[in-house]
This record gives C-alpha cells, structure tokens and sequence, in this order.
C-alpha cells in the first residue's frame, strides 16, 4: 500500500486545529468550523483526499456535518446511516468508537453494499477517525476517501486526530 503522497506535519494540523478553535469561540457556525476542519483534513491528506465529517444526530443516525467536495447525491445516498462495525468507514468507526481503514473498497467486505458510491467518484479507499466527546461519547466521524489503494500515514492519522478534537467541541458546543 502507498503512504501519503504529502504527508502534513503535526504542527501544520495543530495550528489549523486551533484556528478552527478560534472560529468556534468567537461565534463561528458549527458548518464553518466542520468546514474548515474538513478543509484541512483534504490538505493532509494530500492530492486527490476528500474529506467529511458525519455527526450523529438525536436518533442515533449519521448526519452530514461539513463535506465541502462532496456531491450532493453522493451525501444524500449516505444520509441516515447508522452506526454499525460491519458497514463501511464511518458507520464502523462511530460503532466501534476507533479509527477504521480500507485501503481498497474491493477487498473489504464491510463496503460490500456501498463500494458503489464512493467508486463512481473515483475513489478507491478510505479511513475515518471518530470524534469523540470529553467523556468518550462518539459524536461523528471524520473520514477521508482516497483516489488510490493506501493507508493513511501515521502523522496523517495524529493530525486528523488533532482535528477530531476541535470537531468534538463544535459538535459539543453546538448540540
């Protein structure tokens, strides 16, 4: 599997972290903040990354949070998903409460149902990286597609890790 083409250095994600932090506090929407953090999750990610963050709702259900390169069919086809260990990226990490890979959505059957959509865009793995309250609860999912077969480096993992956190309080400060 190849690494990340670009990979960011922790420091480049704590401080785009902590601008997003800056936005949150001086009264910056919970989709302004999501985006930013979304927006920089990409830039880790390196060429070709799209990234989105699902946030689940007062029913239990993943929900579009920010996802700004997403088409809109595309959000709509995953809208409402629920938690589960056996589907996909996100629905597997907000259900197991710990980030999950698929290098190539052909081999791993937890995508067996939905490799289609992600596929149509020319996508050919992903990762999600669970947004987690202070006290542990899941709240979302930050996930990133890729255009190739790859894992996400390990400072790609630390910074969207970094992002999750500021993602937890904007979902936090604005339920």
């Amino acid at each position: 599997m190849q690494e990340a083409t670009q990979p960011a250095s922790g420091h480049n994600a704590e401080v785009a972290a902590e601008q997003a932090l800056h936005l949150l506090r001086s009264g910056g929407s919970r989709v302004q903040v999501l985006t930013r953090l979304a927006t920089e999750a990409e830039r880790i990610g390196g060429e070709g990354a799209v990234a989105s963050i699902l946030v689940i709702d007062e029913n239990g259900a993943l929900r579009n949070g920010a996802s700004p390169n997403l088409p809109a069919d595309y959000l709509t086809a995953i809208d409402r998903l629920r938690p589960d260990a056996r589907v996909g990226t996100c629905a597997a990490a907000a259900a197991t409460g710990v980030p999950v890979f698929t290098p190539d959505f052909c081999a791993d059957e937890k995508w067996a149902e939905l490799r289609h959509l992600p596929m149509a865009l020319g996508f050919q793995g992903a990762w999600s990286m669970p947004i987690k309250s202070a006290d542990g609860r899941i709240l979302g999912t930050l996930g990133t597609y890729y255009r190739t077969h790859r894992n996400p480096s390990p400072d790609e993992v630390a910074g969207v890790r970094a992002l999750a956190t500021v993602a937890a309080e904007a979902i936090a400060h604005t339920a």
